[in-house]
């Protein structure tokens, strides 16, 4: 039993697949055998061979779009659910950028 089969069923992007798969057989290699060496890796390792990192938070992403927009930064004001409300009289910059982009 030692060379025992089991499958391993997983949903996953479409495009990521794709872009795997391409990649993966320039190197030479199929999925079957990648995902066999990410196994592999995970359990000499004991740990996953790459360090995730959290999103950023939405609050964090503003930020960070406000930063790169050089506007300034304020304190935001939310309603009882959470959603930032945007005052277009106190904030114009602001304000169009949430509702244009």
């Amino acid at each position: 039993m030692i060379n025992a089969k089991a499958n391993v069923n997983v949903k996953i992007n479409k495009s990521i697949k794709t872009q795997a798969v391409d990649l993966l057989s320039r190197m030479g290699i199929d999925q079957t055998t990648a995902i066999e060496m990410f196994y592999r890796k995970i359990i000499v390792e004991r740990r996953l061979p790459f360090q995730p990192e959290p999103l950023p938070a939405p609050a964090e992403k503003l930020i960070n779009v406000l930063q790169n927009k050089n506007m300034q930064i304020v304190e935001l004001e939310s309603d009882g659910k959470g959603n930032i409300v945007i005052d277009k009289d106190k904030t114009p910059e602001l304000y169009d950028w949430g509702v244009n982009g």
